[in-house]
């Protein structure tokens, strides 16, 4: 039996206006308890580069520089089983409440899914109830091995829904 491992809660506020969705924090994240923790993940490089903003490692700034975006982060999965990082080897899974934190955050135009599993997990979650546009977009995880600069043209969807 594998250890069960937990989501983050998610990084939201009154003024966010799109919500990225994960699967799950990897190995590395988990680790370090961060969003996106695994250096070769180009989660943060392809936010910054959207939003024009200077690259850090920072952490503290990554999250300053998504809640000054109107940028929300969480995962569609609250706690799952897995074997290392890969979103294949997740078993035994619980959904997080996604549709409950939408209802508190009416300010939240459209839903962006990072990879595969999120999407299908999320489309599943929400089914008809939902009403908001949904998103897949490319993964950000290196096992996903299309060139960056791919994974960036695929992001830039979220500026359309950006202020």
């Amino acid at each position: 039996m594998q250890n069960r491992i937990f989501s983050f809660p998610p990084i939201i506020d009154s003024q966010s206006e799109i919500l990225i969705l994960g699967s799950i924090p990897g190995g590395k994240s988990l680790e370090k308890q961060q969003y996106y923790a695994h250096p070769q993940n180009k989660f943060w490089r392809i936010i910054f580069e959207l939003m024009e903003e200077e690259f850090t490692e920072d952490y503290t700034q990554r999250i300053e520089t998504i809640k000054k975006h109107h940028i929300a982060l969480w995962d569609v999965i609250d706690s799952c089983e897995r074997k290392g990082s890969l979103d294949s080897e997740i078993k035994n899974e619980e959904a997080n409440q996604i549709a409950e934190l939408l209802e508190k955050h009416p300010n939240i135009k459209a839903l962006f899914c990072n990879g595969g599993k999120s999407y299908k997990n999320l489309i599943k979650l929400l089914g008809k109830k939902n009403n908001l546009p949904v998103f897949l977009l490319p993964s950000t995880s290196p096992a996903y091995t299309i060139p960056f600069e791919k994974k960036l043209e695929g992001w830039a969807k979220i500026l359309d829904f950006l202020k």
